[in-house]
């Protein structure tokens, strides 16, 4: 993480923190074209480090808004997932799968992401971010509520 924290600071990158060994980064920056600096910043990791991974990048206020977005109970939002979408799928695709349901497992669809909720956790679930995925045909990365509060948090140290 060290590494990738030093490549992002060359990219022009401000304050560059990372939160454990999942790919979470914390930065602030003056762009503001976040589509281009999403793939600016995917194209400065596979040339550095020779494989291509997808990069998502949310504002401050993004991450706020999803988080006080969550319908669930703040009982299950301490087990709760974020499912967030690199791109919106289709409305057909959202639709028809926000007709679906699944044993002791509650989510909600919105147009950036997937607020899910497992009884029986996620190691168990059928509702997984290849799920989401598979359904929905798009790209998409899983985060717990734990990790989302702490990217928040992150934030507003910066």
């Amino acid at each position: 993480m060290l590494e990738l924290r030093n490549v992002l600071n060359q990219l022009g990158l401000k304050n560059v923190t990372t939160y454990i060994q999942s790919g979470n980064v914390v930065f602030e920056t003056l762009k503001t074209d976040v589509k281009k600096l999403s793939i600016t910043i995917q194209n400065t990791i596979e040339s550095h480090f020779g494989f291509e991974i997808p990069v998502l990048v949310k504002t401050q206020a993004e991450i706020e808004r999803i988080i006080t977005d969550c319908p669930f109970s703040e009982e299950q939002k301490d087990s709760s997932y974020y499912v967030l979408f690199y791109t919106k799928p289709e409305e057909e695709k959202l639709i028809s799968l926000s007709k679906e349901s699944y044993p002791n497992e509650t989510f909600h669809i919105t147009s950036s992401c997937v607020y899910l909720f497992c009884e029986k956790g996620y190691g168990r679930a059928k509702c997984t971010n290849n799920f989401f995925e598979r359904k929905l045909k798009i790209i998409a990365t899983t985060r717990n509520h734990k990790t989302m509060l702490k990217l928040l948090s992150l934030c507003a140290e910066n």
